[in-house]
């Protein structure tokens, strides 16, 4: 159970900013995650009234507030449909409806989790993140960027040519994944990601130029191969690296089918 001394709710990100330099104090999400730990900070910050609970949307992109919950992204009919459902298909079965109407897009990314089914779909997307101090950071940057101090504010979905699929497999609905994966087709360029490997999510294209003549049977079964031998796997509780390796085969294989199908 997470413990703390004193709570503030920040009535500006300047001072937001400014408590969370402090060693040992901490920015709250939705605290799903947090409270699981035992972890005692001396402040915690509070950055629910900062106006980062909407998904704003133009004719370039969506930009969502850090504050939007999981719940949000999967009822918004716009950005689902700009993504073939793929943002539904990723959040559908994380832990629960109860959970996904508290969870935030905001520590999800921020926390950059291993197990993370949100990471692997945005990062399959033409997606940034806006820092506070930072500026805005492309998402495939962030995510090999150390933890600091500073506050994610908004998560950025340029809007482009777009096709988008999801797929992972778990032992049972609402269990965590054992292998998680997205497929995009961006402006011509293939993106798919890998993630509860079980570390966090990775980044392919295709560099061999395997799908340069269109998704086929063939071609979807020999990226998917390809990707087999580069990615990492490992082993815990949930699956062995064999396994899981095997899993990157099959679900890559079927993603660029499902992919092919909305072309």
């Amino acid at each position: 159970m997470i413990t703390f001394q004193k709570y503030v709710k920040a009535e500006t990100l300047e001072e937001a900013y400014t408590l969370n330099q402090v060693k040992n104090n901490k920015i709250l999400g939705g605290m799903l995650w947090l409270r699981l730990g035992t972890p005692t900070y001396n402040t915690v910050i509070d950055i629910s009234g900062l106006g980062l609970e909407s998904i704003e949307e133009n004719d370039e992109q969506f930009k969502i507030g850090a504050m939007v919950t999981l719940r949000d992204l999967e009822k918004n009919t716009s950005l689902n449909k700009y993504t073939n459902n793929a943002i539904k298909d990723a959040l559908k079965d994380i832990i629960g409806t109860q959970f996904r109407n508290l969870a935030t897009i905001g520590g999800s990314i921020w926390g950059r989790f291993g197990f993370s089914d949100v990471l692997t779909v945005f990062l399959a997307l033409d997606s940034y993140v806006e820092l506070y101090k930072g500026g805005i950071v492309s998402l495939a940057d962030f995510v090999n960027m150390k933890y600091d101090n500073d506050i994610l504010m908004n998560v950025i979905v340029k809007k482009k040519l777009c096709k988008c699929v999801y797929d992972s497999v778990r032992i049972q609905r609402t269990d965590f994944p054992v292998l998680t994966c997205a497929a995009s087709l961006i402006d011509g360029k293939y993106k798919i990601t890998v993630g509860a490997r079980p570390g966090k999510a990775c980044l392919f294209g295709d560099d061999k130029n395997i799908l340069s003549n269109g998704i086929t049977n063939e071609s979807a079964s020999l990226f998917a191969k390809e990707l087999e031998s580069l990615v990492v796997t490992s082993s815990n509780n949930r699956g062995s690296a064999e396994y899981r390796s095997r899993l990157v085969n099959v679900l890559v294989e079927r993603n660029l089918i499902k992919l092919g199908g909305l072309m």
